[in-house]
């Protein structure tokens, strides 16, 4: 189904509809990164994980695009591409192939400016294995996110909690709605591959606030 973006929210041109496309993008299968029965099943989510961590936000930053980020408790160390829309409007997403990158989606803030910049990866890329949002569900609040900018300048975000949402019930508005300091999303997919559908059934989203730049 074409999904194609419609008015924003907030300070952000255009970006509310575009977010509700990427999010039924990702519900309807559009971030469903393993193409074999091979593919392994990412790791849950654990019920300490819902729990909230306490940060203080940190003052935004200039616009400056990613290029790579680095999530040390994960073991997570990966370039950025840039994430547009498709021609009939729906969201792109990082290539299917071995070490393929983390997105940013450029309709959205970048990282360290007011408002959620979004980031996608893959949980498993077909054939190759893992991707490199593989352990992302084990990411717990108090954990670091260091986005490297084109300005040379680094995003430190501090995750404050994660969730595993069923794909049809995805909190777009707690998700996408527009926030009055600099915060990060990163989704994938998670949840036990279904072989037959050749799909996951949930999302993995993390949340994490600015906390610090250098």
């Amino acid at each position: 189904m074409p999904l194609r973006p419609a008015s924003r929210v907030g300070q952000l041109a255009a970006a509310g509809g575009v977010f509700l496309a990427l999010t039924i993008l990702l519900a309807g299968g559009g971030l469903v990164l393993a193409t074999t029965a091979a593919s392994p099943s990412p790791p849950t989510t654990s019920a300490s994980h819902a729990a909230k961590a306490e940060v203080r936000a940190a003052p935004p930053m200039p616009r400056s695009v990613p290029v790579s980020v680095d999530i040390p408790a994960i073991d997570v160390h990966t370039a950025v591409m840039r994430l547009g829309l498709w021609s009939d409007g729906t969201v792109q997403v990082p290539p299917i192939g071995k070490d393929a990158p983390a997105g940013w989606y450029e309709g959205s803030p970048t990282p360290g400016q007011r408002g959620p910049a979004v980031l996608l990866g893959h949980v498993t890329v077909g054939d190759f294995g893992e991707g490199v949002f593989y352990r992302l569900a084990q990411l717990a609040p108090g954990a670091q996110i260091k986005v490297t900018r084109a300005d040379g300048k680094q995003a430190i975000f501090t995750v404050q909690r994660s969730a595993e949402v069923p794909k049809d019930r995805f909190p777009r508005q707690e998700v996408y709605e527009d926030t009055d300091k600099p915060e990060l999303r990163l989704i994938t997919c998670g949840g036990p591959y279904d072989r037959k559908a050749h799909s996951y059934p949930d999302n993995i989203v993390v949340f994490a606030t600015l906390t610090a730049s250098g």
